[in-house]
């Protein structure tokens, strides 16, 4: 099962987040997802767990639970829906987007 894990304190880290999960049952990854330009944490993570009853009962003891002054929320990651917001898949530089009849 992935869970969605937000709300991390920003000095968390991958380690980190796997042994909070690692006292559920196996983990097979833990990530705390990093901004790309600062290479700092963005808040929040995703855990992958593959025994479906350890995971529900780690989401359920976990979410609500305070790690480094703050309050986690943990819940069953959900797919990602319709696009992204930042126009990823688009393209607007083709030979159809702009300018076709102008010269």
């Amino acid at each position: 099962m992935n869970i969605y894990v937000s709300n991390l304190s920003f000095n968390v880290q991958d380690g980190d987040l796997r042994e909070f999960f690692a006292a559920y049952g196996e983990v097979s990854s833990a990530k705390v997802i990093m901004d790309k330009m600062t290479s700092q944490s963005r808040g929040f993570g995703f855990v992958e767990m593959p025994d479906d009853a350890a995971a529900k009962k780690a989401i359920t003891e976990l979410d609500g639970s305070t790690v480094e002054g703050r309050t986690i929320k943990v819940n069953e990651a959900r797919p990602k829906e319709g696009g992204s917001s930042r126009g990823e898949g688009r393209s607007y530089n083709n030979a159809n987007s702009y300018n076709k009849n102008r010269y």
